[in-house]
């Protein structure tokens, strides 16, 4: 099947890459100028359908100046080992916490591999190593220059995960946000948030969602998927779902019941209420359970540290 592109904004070219064969539920992002970066590269399962949209637009081995990931969970970061050998002169870009793991995925697939079982091949793929010297770690507030009037800002966003990072272009004030307001599928309608094990943060993800508003984007590019307006609004969205889910959680929690059901309890419906095939592709990228869990490892190492989540219900 091969891949379809759109250009969402001046410059901009969003790249389905078709996880799973799935239309509409991983993008990737072309930012054209003198020096083009792609954003996200998707799975490693994606790379094919990649390549040829970039390949269809024109850009050859030697054109790509950067690939840049928000964080380095497979679905945005499993193709970039392939990516960098496929563009030779790119420099690839990451948080600094999750540079290592570019560097030797090893311990990140053996992860993932616990998560995903057996749909880690067949849905992910696994991860090539990246050699170091084509990584760079960036730190919060760090430009990419795309070309004349065109730069990409870094802002550290943990809390989906701590090596999260958004990208702020100021040619089109289109702000590329990975995870970390959630997943909104075209077809689904649904924003939901994605707190996965195993470092999600209520308390950094809130905050990070305060430092998107504060730059005031024209518009929001999630990952999954596409382009959104409104920004305000959907920030706002975003906080007081990620609020909700936490407080279901931290309700059952301290009652010592069963979370996973609770939040099935809560939130199930708006999932039943999807085709079949909706429904299987919303629960594959951030399902109750994998959302569950994360809340969980968040509300345990609270309990351990001492400390009272905040939110509702604190």
């Amino acid at each position: 099947m091969p891949s379809v592109s759109t250009y969402i904004a001046p410059g901009i070219l969003e790249i389905d890459t078709l996880l799973g064969g799935w239309e509409r539920v991983t993008a990737g992002y072309l930012i054209e100028g003198p020096a083009p970066v792609l954003i996200e590269t998707g799975s490693q399962s994606s790379v094919p359908a990649l390549l040829d949209a970039l390949a269809g637009h024109g850009v050859g081995p030697e054109d790509l100046a950067g690939v840049a990931v928000t964080h380095i969970h497979l679905d945005h970061a499993g193709g970039v080992g392939d990516v960098a050998r496929a563009f030779p002169d790119a420099t690839v870009y990451v948080h600094p916490r999750g540079a290592r793991h570019l560097a030797d995925p090893s311990r990140l697939v053996a992860s993932a591999a616990t998560v995903y079982g057996d749909a880690l091949g067949s849905l992910y793929g696994r991860m090539a190593p990246t050699a170091p010297d084509r990584i760079r770690a960036l730190e919060d507030g760090e430009e990419i220059d795309v070309g004349p009037g065109r730069t990409l800002t870094t802002v550290h966003s943990p809390g989906h995960a701590k090596h999260h990072l958004a990208l702020h272009d100021s040619a089109t004030g289109v702000l590329f946000v990975g995870d970390a307001v959630g997943v909104r599928l075209p077809d689904a309608g649904l924003l939901r948030p994605a707190t996965p094990p195993a470092d999600f943060d209520l308390v950094q993800a809130l905050d990070s969602l305060s430092r998107f508003s504060a730059r005031r984007p024209a518009a929001l590019a999630l990952a999954h998927y596409g382009l959104l307006g409104g920004p305000s609004q959907i920030l706002e969205e975003a906080a007081a779902s990620l609020q909700e889910w936490a407080g279901v959680a931290r309700a059952a929690w301290r009652a010592g019941t069963d979370v996973e059901v609770a939040l099935r309890r809560r939130f199930g419906a708006e999932l039943a209420a999807l085709a079949p095939d909706q429904r299987r592709r919303v629960e594959a990228l951030n399902g109750i359970h994998s959302n569950a869990e994360g809340l969980k490892l968040w509300l345990s190492t609270a309990d351990a540290a001492g400390a009272t989540p905040t939110g509702p219900g604190a």
